[in-house]
């Protein structure tokens, strides 16, 4: 029975009429998409570089179409992105420039943008899943692994030396000294990539069930010269069966379990797969298991959003649990300890509002 409390977003509160939030709201969609296609593009680059400049100039010097240029500016402009004035000049503001380039120092925001667009080429599947129930398989999802990879480079690797590995008191000594280290649900692999770098008398192996995002990590560590990372095409629903014992020193999970046909199978292969006295380290979604209590996340639509177009579809397409991005803490630690893992330390880090870093000793 459903109580009659009830908790309105602020970004649809009854102060602003319903009609005047869902203009926004539509308005916001559609400027994704715009802001995906100048990512890709690299007109937000290209700009950067210029000052005041119209369509023409701006299509020569990125070497795109100047018709398609003049539009794509139009959604800029009125969406207040970029400034424009009596003469259909355009300027992109360096205090916005700094979010939406490549080189920066800051997050590049437009890299988030492209999600828009990946999950809206599976809208006819979903939309057959809401009525046939079962799931979207990976192989649907045109360039997820792609945009994935681009995120965690904001959230993962620029974090990685400096604030995520210092989670695990002693380890970027163990890992200096020589370790072995396992990333499960790697994708294509850049913090393997990084970490074999940064540490060459350590090793490190990644598993992913996807052969494009796999070929990638492989071609990647060919061209930077690393021989102690491999990478493996590896479906872990069974992983508790088929993990080796006591392998790893390390195990790393970024932002992965919740998607997993069978998430516990995947923990307890984990556990075996450690050697005493090793550590796993899983990045997850920070959120509780229930709507009422995520009702002032900040990004709490995008990540259901993502959570029902592909988390959760990419799991049940498996035959599995279906959890969802949104599946929580409470169900990550009742997991957690289901798999054998007693002492769970959960930590939130100031540059990454998405997650929380669960750190477990075997």
């Amino acid at each position: 029975m459903c109580n009659t409390a009830i908790t309105m977003p602020q970004t649809a509160s009854t102060e602003t009429g319903f009609d005047e939030w869902f203009v926004t709201a539509i308005n916001g969609g559609a400027l994704m998409l715009m802001v995906s296609i100048g990512h890709r593009t690299g007109l937000f680059d290209t700009m950067s570089e210029m000052s005041w400049t119209n369509s023409k100039e701006l299509a020569e010097k990125a070497g795109l179409n100047e018709r398609y240029v003049r539009e794509w500016l139009g959604a800029m402009a009125t969406g207040g992105v970029v400034e424009v004035d009596e003469s259909d000049c355009y300027r992109l503001p360096e205090e916005y420039g700094q979010f939406l380039t490549r080189d920066t120092e800051l997050d590049n925001l437009a890299v988030i943008a492209q999600y828009i667009a990946v999950l809206g080429s599976v809208e006819d599947d979903i939309v057959e899943c809401f009525y046939k129930g079962g799931g979207v398989p990976y192989e649907k999802y045109d360039r997820f692994h792609e945009v994935m990879a681009e995120d965690s480079g904001m959230t993962v690797l620029d974090a990685l030396e400096d604030h995520i590995l210092p989670l695990v008191p002693g380890l970027t000594e163990k890992l200096q000294n020589g370790i072995s280290v396992l990333d499960v649900g790697c994708g294509r692999g850049r913090a393997m990539l990084k970490m074999a770098g940064l540490f060459p008398k350590s090793t490190f192996k990644g598993l992913d069930l996807s052969e494009e995002a796999i070929g990638w990590a492989k071609s990647k560590a060919r061209e930077k010269g690393l021989e102690n990372v491999e990478f493996e095409i590896c479906d872990a629903s069974d992983f508790d069966q088929t993990a080796e014992p006591n392998k790893y020193d390390f195990v790393t999970t970024f932002d992965a379990i919740h998607d997993q046909a069978n998430p516990l199978a995947v923990l307890r292969g984990i556990n075996r797969t450690l050697k005493p006295g090793g550590t796993y380290l899983m990045q997850d979604i920070h959120s509780t298991g229930h709507v009422h209590k995520n009702m002032n996340h900040p990004l709490g639509p995008a990540l259901y959003t993502v959570s029902c177009m592909h988390c959760m579809s990419v799991s049940l397409a498996q035959g599995g649990d279906g959890l969802g991005a949104m599946w929580g803490r409470e169900k990550a630690q009742e997991l957690l300890q289901k798999a054998g893992f007693e002492d769970i330390q959960i930590y939130q880090l100031e540059h990454d509002i998405q997650n929380d870093y669960y750190v477990m000793k075997k």
